[in-house]
């Protein structure tokens, strides 16, 4: 274990190597907010322990703060083009810190409703900026190890903070919501102090206003639907493993905690393999690491059909969990390089939306699934979507490839990285 340890951090030291300033105090602001992360992943189980919600009631909850997130991509990739990275990270950060606090001591139905929303909306409005601003600070050749490595320390401070969370509840639930909230503040700070804008300054024409909404533009951008839709597809897929997975597992008489441990096998993962994982990728053309991400995912997903026994299990969050590994860092490159260089934040923000999206309709879709078709269905289903998706990436590869062989011939910040 020391060994593969001090391996791991030899591999971290050297992904890090040349990233700028910058970038270290966005990814150290990304890491003590990670390291909070209390609230959302058990304010279902909050709001039904200690508010007294049904299932339902909580559900819809949750599905506020979900569809608060996917305003919140829209609006914050907007803002951080318009005035600015630096603005939108400290209001998105600040904000979000007091929805928190404002939903930790809401008490009647629509206070909480209310406060769940408005944390998806402002608490998620820096996630694009901070995207945007390191394509600015980033070179090009760099961008998809910076963005695994941002992928990397998300996950692990999460896979430190679900134990913080368990001691810090003993305290109460409102413990977990101040801290969360102070670690959000924290990473405002952070900003504050030590990041200064990195929106390029652009040039007369280009500054102008456009005919489209900035925030609908990479909708209207062929290419870039293009790669959308299938990454929809993918994260529909992915999704399933924040609810349907439980329900149905523990439906077949896997407890509470051995489902924690088959699930902590992704974020085992992703904490060992994430920093080797970008000198594989490399060697990769996109569109194959793409298709690769989506496949697995698929795959592993499906693989939860042969039943709840703890190894079967644990195998199938394997193989999707190489698949997160994979698309994180190469689809984040892949925006930064579609994304005209004034729309960096409105095509990252189109990017979290999908993700965002996904969140609030896989449960609902797969839980319909699953009560109404069965559990075959369901995983048979995430298997055809995830090699549908795999597929799709192949098949338009050739028009991205085309596209940013255009782009290299008037923008230097596209990389050189195939499609």
């Amino acid at each position: 274990m020391k060994h593969l340890l001090g391996k791991l951090g030899a591999e971290v030291r050297a992904t890090a190597g040349g990233l700028p300033r910058t970038y270290w105090y966005l990814w150290t602001g990304t890491l003590v907010n990670r390291l909070g992360s209390f609230v959302v992943p058990f304010l279902s189980l909050y709001l039904i322990r200690e508010r007294g919600f049904h299932e339902a009631e909580a559900g819809l909850v949750v599905s506020l703060h979900g569809a608060g997130g996917v305003i919140a991509a829209l609006v914050g990739g907007t803002l951080a083009d318009r005035v600015g990275r630096r603005a939108t990270l400290l209001s998105g950060l600040w904000l979000g810190s007091a929805a928190m606090l404002s939903l930790g001591f809401s008490r009647a139905t629509w206070q909480i409703c209310v406060s769940a929303f408005l944390l998806g909306l402002l608490g998620e409005l820096y996630r694009p900026a901070v995207s945007a601003a390191l394509a600015d600070v980033v070179p090009p050749q760099d961008r998809a190890r910076a963005y695994g490595l941002l992928y990397w320390v998300v996950n692990v401070g999460f896979s430190i903070a679900l134990p913080l969370a368990g001691l810090a509840s003993r305290f109460g639930f409102l413990a977990l919501f101040v801290a969360d909230a102070c670690t959000t503040f924290l990473y405002g700070v952070i900003v504050w102090w030590k990041v200064p804008e990195t929106r390029p300054a652009l040039p007369p024409e280009q500054a102008g206003p456009s005919r489209r909404p900035p925030s609908l533009a990479p909708f209207g951008d062929p290419v870039f639907l293009a790669f959308a839709l299938p990454i929809l597809l993918t994260a529909l897929v992915f999704s399933q493993g924040s609810v349907t997975l439980l329900m149905d597992l523990t439906s077949q008489g896997m407890s509470p905690a051995t489902f924690g441990a088959v699930l902590a096998v992704n974020g085992v993962l992703i904490v060992l393999l994430q920093p080797f994982a970008g000198r594989w990728l490399g060697t990769l053309r996109r569109a194959t690491a793409l298709s690769w991400a989506s496949g697995l995912t698929g795959l592993g997903f499906g693989l939860h059909a042969l039943g709840a026994q703890p190894g079967l299990a644990a195998l199938a969050v394997v193989v999707w969990t190489l698949g997160e590994i994979a698309q994180s860092p190469v689809a984040s490159a892949v925006v930064a390089d579609l994304a005209p260089t004034e729309q960096r934040g409105t095509y990252q923000g189109a990017y979290y939306m999908l993700w965002a999206l996904s969140s609030c309709l896989a449960p609902a879709l797969g839980s319909w699934v699953l009560g109404h078709h069965g559990r075959y269905a369901l995983w048979g289903g995430c298997l055809a979507l995830g090699l549908f998706a795999a597929g799709w990436h192949l098949a338009v590869a050739a028009a991205r490839r085309r596209r940013m062989d255009t782009l290299r011939l008037t923008r230097a910040e596209v990389s050189a990285a195939l499609d």
